[in-house]
């Protein structure tokens, strides 16, 4: 059977509040987060999943209306916890690419990220077997996923989806095995 996952990284968020959990979208973003709803129409979801932060939540909120659909809410699906507010973000995760283990003070490193989202994408293909499952997520939670599946998706790959807000990556799984992902820009899935 084949499961397909629609990987949801959440639409643009307002960077002036610096607490991650709390980060609600802009205007702009709350618009995008609306344009799903056409972006998904011709596709059936059996559930939505979702990081329980703001910006991800408000970002499936109007598919998840249209499609009738709760939204799952998953700690495990969350953002990377960097510890503090970073201000050279993209020295910072260079380095995170580099070393899968570093991390700074209360921070995670992306092989921790990595682990607990797949745990959790375990978790979620076991329950939903041969279903389309839409799941709301983060640019750095995304990314680790990728890599996991696909080794070649590295920091510039990483560096390529960064200005991706929202973005639909569409994951295919036969029987539970990974078997392929694409990174939809075209809107419709």
């Amino acid at each position: 059977m084949r499961t397909t996952l629609y990987f949801i990284r959440h639409a643009k968020s307002d960077f002036k509040i610096k607490e991650d959990a709390a980060r609600p979208l802009t205007i702009a973003g709350h618009r995008a987060a609306q344009k799903l709803i056409a972006d998904f129409s011709n596709t059936q979801l059996h559930a939505i999943y979702s990081s329980p932060y703001k910006r991800t939540i408000d970002t499936v909120k109007p598919l998840a209306t249209s499609k009738k659909l709760p939204i799952i809410e998953r700690e495990l699906l969350r953002e990377r916890s960097i510890g503090k507010w970073v201000e050279d973000f993209n020295s910072y995760a260079r380095k995170q690419w580099d070393d899968f283990d570093f991390k700074i003070d209360g921070g995670e490193s992306l092989r921790a990220v990595q682990n607990r989202n797949i745990n959790q994408l375990t978790e979620i293909l076991e329950n939903h077997d041969g279903e389309n499952i839409a799941i709301g997520t983060h640019g750095t939670s995304l990314s680790t996923i990728l890599n996991y599946f696909d080794e070649s998706f590295d920091y510039n790959s990483f560096l390529s989806i960064a200005d991706k807000m929202p973005l639909i990556v569409v994951v295919e799984f036969q029987r539970g095995t990974f078997h392929s992902y694409r990174i939809n820009e075209s809107g419709h899935v």
